[in-house]
Formats: structure tokens, C-alpha cells, sequence
């Protein structure tokens, strides 16, 4: 029996052609208009809505709040459909085991299926969350990360060192593809400390000439203090011209010096969207790739838009997945927030700020919204912080939550003086008081996990 491949159903030329990298990216967009943008988007749009349509998930989901096809005519109309997130893929899961009826696999008998790809979420918070690919939408998944990444100026046979995990998530797979299949690195799939111990990730790096770093940059940051551990000099022994990570609120300039980079560039996705939005050479935010994606900030409360210049949840729509697994208002609880300006390349794509906390990992205190993931770049400009903590919050007997913060600093700096220091930077930049404790380099590593996730623990939330 013949059995459609994965080269049968994709034509990376094509998609090439459609979502340009590298030169042809800036040919394409440089001096286009947001007007003659919102053309393609709109069509592209509009053909992932027809796709939607066939698929039960969204004719539930849509039916049930009264949404019927004539109601969108064009992107104009987006408003009108109701945002998801992952607790509606989670439902889809428990009423149809074990995949769900949100990817439209079940239209075609198994023997025409076409290929997928399948990943799971790490499932830290419950059952592990399917993600499905077809070959077109997973090829311009890695089509849009190398597109930021040879952005940022990769050098050509540069070889990468990849700290994203694998296994069955999807970050450190379709980042090895967007590196090997559209650009020309040597990759090291080294993985997270569970997959390659720290000591023998930095042995590759001096053992082959790793130049660019990628990953999530507080393990990143934990390597160098173990290259140093094991003798070998960040910028000697292992030089690095580039760190391409996820920095959110981290101090760039802790990091820089950490490794001796030469540049850091960030860049933002999600394991169900791919890449959004990248730096470039400009410094200037992360551009957001809006040939492929609609991106909405939209207020935390309410789902209303944000105005220009403040913080909102994050809500895409992929706009280049019409084949399996579309993906229309996803809200990521991720929050950012638009930068505004100029745009120094000429590129009308509007562009971000970046990871700047989850809305759904948000502690209200006192009426301010503290995000976790912000609070220890808070005092990063303090010598004495190790760059490791973590924040607990608590409920009292009174109902009154309380929240406090672990900090890793040097041993001669356990002192109540400093805790007062602390306590009053952090006092100063929150808006409110809250609870600091000093703790010896090392002490907070079975907490935040830092050597074995991706992205380490920030929030002990015991209310």
C-alpha cells in the first residue's frame, strides 16, 4: 500500500518563496506598506478561517458563541471569533482521547493521512498537551526561526550549540530543523543538563569551536560559572560571538560579560505557533513576522485592545497553518508590549518588546500586578545578586496575600544591611513591600530546577 511521504505534501522552494529569509526577506518587505501587508494577511487569513471551518473543535467553539461563516468577511471581522487558549485544547483532549478534534485529521482515512509531526508540551502542569504539525506548516515553523536568525547576522558554517530540550516538546526539534535545513551551521543538539550534563556541554563547546549559543538564557548564564568552574575562560578558551535567547526582563550586560558575547539578540514563540517575532541588527524590539501571524496585545481583564506603548496578553493567530492544527485568537498568556518608533530596517512589521512575565502566573498584591519572571532582573545591577532567585507567594489567615523573594548573593553579603538593601530596591521598583530572604549560590537549584528545565521555576504560589 502506498503511503504519502513527508516530501509529497511540502515544496520548501515554494514556501521559500512565500515567507522569504535572509536577503529576500528584506527585498520582499523593506519599504512595502501596512496597507499592501494587510492585503496578505488578509488573504492568508481568510483561507485559515476556511480550513477552520472544517474542523469539529472550531465549529463547536465557534457555533457556540454564535459565530457562522458569513459573520467574517475579512480580517476586519477577527474580533468577532472568541479567543482560545491551552484549557481549550485540553477539553478537546478529554472529550476525544487521546489527540483531540482541533486538528482536522479525522477528515482522511489513515492510509491518505497526510505525515505529521507530534510533540507534546512538558506537561509540568498536568497531562502533557498535544501539538501537531503537517509538513507545510512544520517547514515554515523552521522557515520563520532561521528567517530570524540569519536576521540577526549568523555567520556562515557558524557552529551552533543548542541548550533547548528535546524529547517529545517541540523547541529544541524545530530549532535543530530551522538551523540544518535554511541555514548552513554545523548544530550541536547538547539539550538541556538532564539531556548533556553542564560539564560535558561546555567540553563541547571547547572541543569544537562553538561560536553562537541558543536557548533559554538563564541555563546559558549557570553554563558560563561552569566553564569557569572547569578551567576554561569565556572568551578564551570558548569564544562566543552570539547568544540568541529568550531574555525577557533578564539583564543583557550580566550575560554579555558572563560569556565575553559579542552580540545578544532575542526572540519570542511559542511550542503551538513557532516563531513570532525576532531582533535584529537594530537592537530596536523583535520584529514580529506578520506575513505568517496576527498578533493582538490584549488587556489581561477584560480581552479589549491594549493602547500603543502598553502591556497585553499576547493572542496570535497563524495565519500560515491551513493544513493541520490551525490556529486562530491562541491566547499564550504571555505579556508584552508594542515598541513604538520608527522602524530602522524599513520593515512594516511592528515590532515588541518581548517575554515580559504570564498573566497566568501573575501575583496581585495590594492592587499591583507583580510578574514573577520580572523581579530578580529588578536588582541585577547589584554585584552582590548571583542572578538566581525565587518569589513565594502566600495567603494569610486574613485572606491578605504576601510575597517573597529568595535571592542567591555572595556568602559576605548575608548581612541584614543587605537584605534591607534588597528590600528597599525591590520596595522601589514593585511599587509595594515585599519579603526578601538571602540564600547561598546554589541553595535555590532544587527549587527553580535551573540545570534540568528549559525555563526554571519562578513562582512557588502556595495560596
Amino acid at each position: 500500500m502506498n503511503q504519502p511521504s513527508y516530501y509529497d505534501r511540502v515544496d520548501p522552494k515554494a514556501l521559500m518563496a512565500d515567507y522569504p529569509l535572509g536577503d529576500d526577506l528584506l527585498r520582499t518587505f523593506v519599504g512595502m506598506s501596512r496597507d499592501e501587508l494587510k492585503r496578505l494577511q488578509n488573504q492568508r487569513f481568510m483561507t485559515v478561517v476556511k480550513r477552520a471551518w472544517q474542523i469539529p473543535f472550531y465549529q463547536r467553539i465557534w457555533g457556540e458563541a454564535g459565530v457562522t461563516a458569513a459573520d467574517i468577511q475579512s480580517l476586519a471581522d477577527i474580533e468577532k471569533l472568541p479567543i482560545i487558549s491551552k484549557s481549550d485544547i485540553m477539553d478537546s483532549v478529554e472529550r476525544f482521547p487521546p489527540i483531540g478534534d482541533f486538528h482536522g485529521l479525522e477528515e482522511n482515512d489513515p492510509a491518505n493521512r497526510s505525515p505529521i509531526i507530534f510533540h507534546t508540551t512538558s506537561g509540568t502542569t498536568g497531562t502533557p498537551q498535544p501539538l501537531i504539525f503537517g509538513p507545510k506548516s512544520r517547514e515554515v515553523q523552521a522557515i520563520l526561526a532561521a528567517r530570524g536568525f540569519r536576521l540577526m547576522g549568523l555567520k556562515p558554517a557558524s557552529v551552533v550549540q543548542s541548550c533547548y530540550g528535546h524529547g517529545m516538546i517541540n523547541g529544541g526539534h524545530y530549532i535543530r530543523e530551522a538551523f540544518t535545513h535554511y541555514t548552513n551551521a554545523m548544530f550541536l543538539s547538547a539539550g538541556t543538563g538532564v539531556e548533556t550534563p553542564s560539564v560535558k556541554q561546555v567540553g563541547l563547546m571547547k572541543a569544537f569551536g562553538t561560536n553562537v549559543l541558543v536557548g533559554f538564557v538563564d541555563y546559558i548564564k549557570r553554563l558560563a560559572d561552569v566553564a569557569r568552574a572547569e578551567g576554561l575562560e569565556p572568551g578564551k578558551d570558548i569564544n562566543i560571538d552570539r547568544i540568541i535567547g529568550h531574555f525577557g526582563m533578564e539583564s543583557r550586560e550580566t550575560i554579555a560579560q558572563a560569556w565575553g558575547a559579542k552580540e545578544l539578540f532575542d526572540w519570542y514563540g511559542v511550542g503551538d505557533t513557532g516563531a513570532i517575532a525576532a531582533e535584529g541588527p537594530d537592537h530596536d524590539g523583535m520584529h514580529v513576522w506578520e506575513d505568517a501571524h496576527i498578533l493582538e496585545l490584549l488587556d489581561v481583564d477584560t480581552n479589549e485592545p491594549v493602547a500603543q506603548g502598553e502591556t497585553g496578553n499576547m493572542v496570535v493567530t497563524c495565519i500560515y497553518k491551513d493544513d493541520v492544527y490551525p490556529l486562530i485568537r491562541f491566547n499564550t498568556h504571555d505579556i508584552t508590549q508594542e515598541v513604538t518608533g520608527e522602524n530602522q530596517l524599513g520593515l512594516p512589521f511592528k515590532r515588541i518588546r518581548g517575554f515580559m512575565g504570564r498573566s497566568d502566573n501573575m501575583v496581585k498584591l495590594r492592587g499591583i500586578n507583580i510578574y514573577p519572571q520580572g523581579v530578580g532582573p529588578m536588582v541585577e545591577e547589584e554585584s552582590d545578586f548571583l542572578g538566581e532567585f525565587i518569589c513565594k507567594a502566600v495567603r494569610d489567615a486574613n485572606g491578605r496575600d504576601e510575597m517573597t523573594v529568595y535571592l542567591e548573593v555572595a556568602e559576605a553579603s548575608k548581612t541584614a544591611a543587605r537584605q534591607t538593601a534588597f528590600a528597599d530596591i525591590l520596595s522601589r521598583k514593585i511599587g509595594i513591600n515585599v519579603g526578601v530572604e538571602l540564600v547561598s549560590e546554589g541553595e535555590l537549584t532544587p527549587l527553580t530546577q535551573v540545570d534540568v528545565r528549559q525555563k526554571p521555576i519562578r513562582l512557588l504560589d502556595e495560596r
